[in-house]
C-alpha cells in the first residue's frame, strides 16, 4: 500500500509549528502536522510572553477566545548585586489599551488553544508520534519516517519546527548541533498566589500585568538573565545561562534558581506562594551568527530550530509565529505557481525574512552575544557590584560634599578596571549594538 501523501508535514505543535501549519491550512493545503507530546503545550508548563502584533497577522480575532493571562503594562529592568538592585521601570496607561500589546499566557494552555484553531483550519494533528528521520530520493526531502507501523508519511515539502534541541534536522545533517556557548539552560517555577495578592504586590488591577527582567551577580559570573512574570493567579520566575557556563562552572541551575529567590527584591513578591510546577528547558541565544541554513530541496527550518531568538530584548515567541508564518507563505507562492520545491524556489523563504524585523534584529545584534560571554564575569560580577555602591553612595547623605563622592565613585571603576578596559568595554559594547 502506498504511504500516504500531503502538501507539506509541519513537525512540531509550539508557536513556529502552529503559525505554519494553521497559513497554510487556511489557505487549503492539504497539511499534516506531527507532535511528540501527549498534546499541543506538554512540554511547556511555564508561562511565557505573547507579542499581540505578530499573532494578529495570522489570527486576528484571536483575543475573543484565547487564554490569555495578563496584558502588560510596565517592565522592570533590574541590574542586581547580592542585596541590591539598580533599575529602570516603565509603566504606561497608555497600554491599557484595546488591543493590548503584550500578554502573559501558560504555554501549556496557549498551544492547546493554537493547535485547536489549526485543526479547525483543516490541518490533520498526530499526537504521541515521534519522527525518526526524514525521507529523501535523489537528495531532496520527499517526506518523513515515524515510529508507528508503516511510519512512512510523503509530503511536497518538510517544515522543521522541532525546537532547538529537535534531532530531526541534526540527525539528517541538514543544521548543526547547536553548541553549548550559542544555548542556554533555563529553569522556571509557577508560584501560585490569590490574584488580589499579586495585583496589591505589583500595585496593578484588572488583567494588568508587570514583566521584571534582571542580570547581574544572580547568575554568578555566568551569561544569563533573571526574569519574573505576574499571570493571573501565579507568577512565572526563572533564571537561565549558557550551556557552557553551567559546564565549566559546575554550578547547578537550581541552585541559582533559589538564590534568585531569596534576594530581597525578589522574596516579598513571592512570600507565601504555593510552587506547583517546575520545568527546564533549552533557549538558543547564538543570534545571528548561529543561524543555520534554513531551506534546501524539499524542506525549511523554522522557530527554536533555526535560533530564531533575540535574547537582547527576550524576544522568542514573536520570532517563531514569524518565521512559521513566513514559511507558509513562501510555500503557497510556489504551490500557487505549481513549481517544484527545489531548494533555489524555496531560497525566497530566506528573501522574505531577511526583509522582515526579524532578521534585521539579529542582524543588529550579531555580535553582541561573543561580547557578553567575553566580558561575562564583569557584566555578571563586578560591573553589578560597582554600580550598586556607587548608587548607595550617591543617594547616602552622610555629611560627604557630591565631588568627593564623585571622584570616589569615579576611582572604584578605574580602581576595578583601569582607565583602558574601562574605555574598551565601552566601545565593545557600543559596537555590538550596531
Amino acid at each position: 500500500m502506498p504511504a500516504e501523501k500531503f502538501d507539506v508535514i509541519v513537525v512540531g505543535a509550539g508557536p513556529a509549528g502552529n503559525s505554519c501549519a494553521y497559513t497554510l491550512a487556511k489557505r487549503g493545503l492539504k497539511v499534516l502536522q506531527i507532535e511528540r507530546g501527549e498534546y499541543p503545550g506538554s512540554k511547556n508548563v511555564q508561562g511565557a510572553i505573547m507579542y499581540a502584533n505578530m499573532l494578529e497577522k495570522i489570527i486576528p480575532d484571536f483575543r475573543d477566545d484565547a487564554p490569555l493571562e495578563r496584558h502588560l503594562i510596565e517592565q522592570r529592568l533590574w541590574y542586581m548585586d547580592d542585596s541590591s538592585y539598580t533599575g529602570v521601570h516603565y509603566r504606561s496607561d497608555d497600554f491599557n489599551e484595546e488591543a493590548p500589546n503584550r500578554y502573559t499566557i501558560i504555554r501549556a494552555q496557549f498551544d492547546k488553544w493554537f493547535s485547536k484553531k489549526v485543526q479547525e483550519a483543516g490541518a490533520l494533528l498526530i499526537l504521541e508520534t515521534t519522527v525518526t528521520d526524514l525521507c529523501f530520493s535523489g537528495g531532496k526531502v520527499i517526506g518523513v519516517k515515524t515510529d508507528r507501523a508503516g511510519g512512512t508519511i510523503l509530503a511536497d515539502v518538510v517544515v522543521m519546527a522541532e525546537g532547538v534541541n529537535g534531532v530531526l534536522g541534526t540527525k539528517a545533517g541538514l543544521r548543526p548541533r547547536p553548541k553549548p556557548d550559542t544555548v542556554a539552560l533555563a529553569v522556571k517555577e509557577m508560584h501560585f498566589l490569590p490574584s488580589d495578592v499579586i495585583e496589591s504586590r505589583f500595585n496593578i488591577s484588572g488583567d494588568e500585568g508587570v514583566v521584571i527582567e534582571a542580570a547581574g551577580t544572580i547568575t554568578r559570573g555566568m551569561a544569563g538573565t533573571g526574569f519574573l512574570y505576574t499571570n493571573k493567579e501565579s507568577i512565572s520566575i526563572g533564571i537561565g545561562c549558557l550551556v557552557s557556563d553551567f559546564a565549566h562552572t559546575g554550578l547547578a541551575p537550581y541552585e541559582l534558581l533559589e538564590t534568585f529567590k531569596k534576594h530581597p527584591a525578589v522574596a516579598p513578591l513571592i512570600a507565601g506562594a504555593e510552587v506547583k510546577e517546575y520545568a527546564a528547558h533549552l533557549i538558543p541565544e547564538g543570534g545571528y551568527n548561529a543561524v543555520p541554513q534554513l531551506f534546501g530541496d524539499g524542506w525549511l527550518i523554522v522557530g527554536d530550530a533555526g535560533q530564531f531568538v533575540n535574547a537582547v530584548h527576550r524576544e522568542g515567541s514573536n520570532l517563531a509565529m514569524t518565521t512559521g508564518r513566513i514559511a507558509a507563505e513562501a510555500i503557497f507562492q510556489i504551490k500557487s505557481r505549481k513549481d517544484k520545491f527545489s531548494a533555489e524556489n524555496l531560497s525566497i523563504y530566506q528573501k522574505m525574512l531577511e526583509s522582515s524585523f526579524v532578521m534585521k534584529d539579529l542582524k543588529k545584534y550579531k555580535r553582541l552575544p561573543d561580547f557578553m560571554h567575553g566580558a561575562r564575569d564583569r557584566l555578571f560580577g563586578s560591573y553589578p557590584e560597582l554600580v550598586s555602591k556607587a548608587a548607595q553612595n550617591w543617594f547616602r547623605v552622610d555629611g560627604k560634599d557630591k565631588k568627593s563622592k564623585e571622584k570616589e565613585i569615579l576611582r572604584s571603576f578605574v580602581k576595578a578596571r583601569g582607565v583602558r578596559g574601562l574605555a574598551s568595554d565601552a566601545w565593545k559594547l557600543a559596537r555590538s549594538w550596531r
